[in-house]
């Protein structure tokens, strides 16, 4: 079992170039970090964790800007989004960052990606909350066939593209690699469109029958990341058990000493594991 970091990279937290070095360093093979546009004032859509939305996610880089910094720094580290909100973002740009972080790494850039939560977030960007899984199924497959296709031409639901062409195309063959993140609706996501499951901290126990649910469904072994994690040894002892192909341990977004002090802890975890 392979391990690496989730985060929200903010300006009050450490930068993406110290974090980048400091995880390669530890021996992490991979970070993934949130990606929110912006939060409206009025947000009447509740936090799935609960209580009070945490000021990180006022605060977030830009994930691809943020990533290139990590990228340039570092020569194994596997550096992607967790996730992206590809319901609020236009897929020929979200093709060509993710190709161009590909190409600036050497094949590197992992694309996660979620439906999202902030309705209110989304309908800023012109997104329909109530159509938003449909018209990220269409993204990602329009976002597949700009990245593999000499040309790509879509008339969907939502999206009309006449032919057209766009480079770079990914290092990284057939294309870098996509992780579909959500609960057991986003199986049949996951099953269409995915290289991977993200499944969000579940414990052990849950994720198992969801696993194998998953494979059912795929009709093939689906590679699972388990996507901020915490770190009890006991606990990613069990995820090694069952198989599970990442963990990803939440970093708290600190600034770079507290960082490095947790990242250490964390490392300590991974060893024992």
């Amino acid at each position: 079992m392979k391990y690496g970091i989730s985060t929200f990279i903010t300006d009050q937290g450490i930068g993406p170039a110290a974090l980048g070095r400091a995880l390669e360093e530890r021996g992490f093979d991979q970070l993934l970090i949130a990606e929110h546009s912006h939060i409206p004032v009025d947000r009447r859509s509740p936090w799935p964790g609960g209580g009070t939305l945490p000021a990180k996610y006022y605060r977030t880089l830009d994930p691809f800007v943020a990533l290139t910094a990590a990228a340039v720094v570092t020569e194994r580290l596997l550096v992607g989004t967790g996730v992206a909100l590809v319901g609020q973002r236009d897929p020929i740009h979200t093709a060509k960052e993710v190709a161009s972080l590909d190409v600036v790494s050497g094949g590197r850039a992992v694309l996660g990606v979620g439906v999202g939560w902030n309705r209110e977030e989304m309908a800023n960007h012109g997104t329909d909350p109530a159509t938003r899984g449909r018209l990220v199924n269409e993204r990602l497959a329009v976002i597949r066939s700009l990245w593999t296709e000499e040309t790509t031409e879509f008339h969907g639901e939502f999206i009309d593209l006449d032919p057209l062409y766009l480079w770079p195309k990914p290092v990284r063959a057939p294309h870098p690699p996509v992780y579909v993140g959500g609960g057991e609706r986003a199986f049949p996501r996951v099953a269409e469109h995915g290289d991977a499951w993200l499944a969000n901290a579940l414990p052990p126990a849950e994720l198992g029958p969801l696993m194998k649910r998953l494979n059912d469904l795929a009709g093939r072994e689906v590679p699972v990341t388990v996507f901020g994690a915490g770190h009890r040894p006991e606990e990613v002892a069990a995820y090694a058990e069952l198989g599970v192909d990442r963990v990803l341990f939440d970093l708290p977004t600190e600034p770079g000493a507290d960082s490095l002090r947790a990242l250490d802890s964390m490392a300590a975890v991974a060893a024992l594991s």
